[in-house]
């Protein structure tokens, strides 16, 4: 199984590319999108559309999953990440893609065992777990990796318990 993760924003969005294979994580791919600050809004998202869109047709996942919105103090900054993470739902609808969405918590305690962990924690355990050597050097694309890691750990724990539940 192949997952593209994003951590959506509008300044700069990361994405992290893993495959899964036997339980084994590998990661493919991993960056940032950034856009031009000043730069009209819809202009901006277009921009992080095309990158993602361009993202599902270089590495076909059979999963997109997204960090959940989280409301800080910023309603602004809220808004803008909320149309940062629907231009990427949209570019996986467009394709057919299952997305699933983790709170920062559910993505903090999938890789660090505890969901109040740091940004730095979250970063060093995405780095020892895929044998990365050393953290990514942005932290949007760290947490798109977890993110990844969080849906690509739990799909097989969710697949064996659909059957039960019905």
């Amino acid at each position: 199984m192949v997952v593209l993760g994003i951590d959506p924003g509008l300044a700069s969005t990361g994405y992290g590319v893993l495959e899964s294979r036997q339980g084994a994580l590998t990661a493919r791919d991993r960056g940032v999108i950034e856009t031009r600050a000043g730069a009209p809004q819809e202009r901006r998202l277009a921009d992080i559309h095309a990158a993602v869109v361009a993202l599902l047709r270089d590495h076909e996942p059979d999963a997109v999953a997204l960090e959940e919105l989280y409301f800080g103090a910023n309603v602004r900054t809220a808004f803008a990440v909320g149309h940062a993470r629907g231009v990427a739902v949209l570019a996986a609808g467009q394709r057919g893609l299952p997305c699933a969405s983790y709170t920062p918590q559910q993505v903090k305690a999938a890789v660090c065992g505890n969901g109040r962990a740091g940004k730095d924690q979250v970063a060093r355990m995405v780095a020892m777990l895929l044998g990365l050597g050393e953290p990514p050097p942005a932290d949007h694309a760290a947490d798109a990796l977890a993110v990844a890691m969080c849906h690509a750990n739990r799909t097989p724990l969710t697949s064996a318990l659909a059957p039960a539940a019905r």
